[in-house]
């Protein structure tokens, strides 16, 4: 083997190992200890609260089923996600600005407190985990990562994520929508 496809062999190695590594890193930062540590619902509520601050950073707006759309999920589970999240007072039901028909959710101060929690416990845990790493690698790996999570901003949202003509409480008009589109075309 040539110095060059061993060179090549070890970076699609590398590259392979990624999607491992991933799962991995969110799994085990879990076990990180913080203070004061996380809770059974904490990783839900977190997913939560985040996709809905950055929905409304973004200027849109975030239902149920744009919820259950960004998390690849059954329109049921989101739904008791945002119930957990609004019975515990980090989420608010609102009427659509946009279209009053519609029923948006949106962070209380209680949920932007709970996100600030949350990112205090996340650097906790970087910086328990990189403890023994040299400075610069530890500064470099965070502005890497960073970078990395600002690149995704760049992927396409998920389908059906704009929920401009379905309910936001089940994803029924969508199911329906869709079934009609196909006995539609199948005519």
């Amino acid at each position: 083997m040539t110095s060059e496809s061993a060179l090549e062999q070890r970076e699609r190695d590398l590259l392979d190992a990624v999607g491992g590594a991933f799962a991995r890193m969110r799994r085990r930062t879990m076990q990180a200890p913080v203070d004061p540590p996380s809770g059974r619902k904490d990783l839900t509520r977190n997913l939560v609260l985040n996709l809905v601050e950055e929905a409304q950073l973004a200027g849109r707006e975030m239902t149920v089923g744009n919820l259950a759309d960004h998390l690849m999920v059954d329109p049921s589970v989101a739904s008791r996600m945002a119930s957990d999240c609004i019975t515990h007072g980090y989420l608010v039901r609102a009427a659509s600005q946009r279209d009053g028909r519609r029923t948006i959710i949106q962070l209380t101060d209680e949920g932007n407190a709970l996100l600030d929690h949350f990112r205090h416990q996340h650097r906790q845990a970087f910086e328990y985990i990189t403890r023994d790493w040299p400075k610069a690698e530890r500064l470099e790996f965070a502005r890497l990562l960073i970078k990395y999570a600002e690149a995704t901003s760049r992927l396409p949202e998920p389908p059906g994520s704009d929920d401009s003509d379905k309910p936001s409480h089940s994803g029924e008009g969508a199911r329906r929508k869709s079934t009609a589109a196909k006995t539609d075309s199948a005519d």
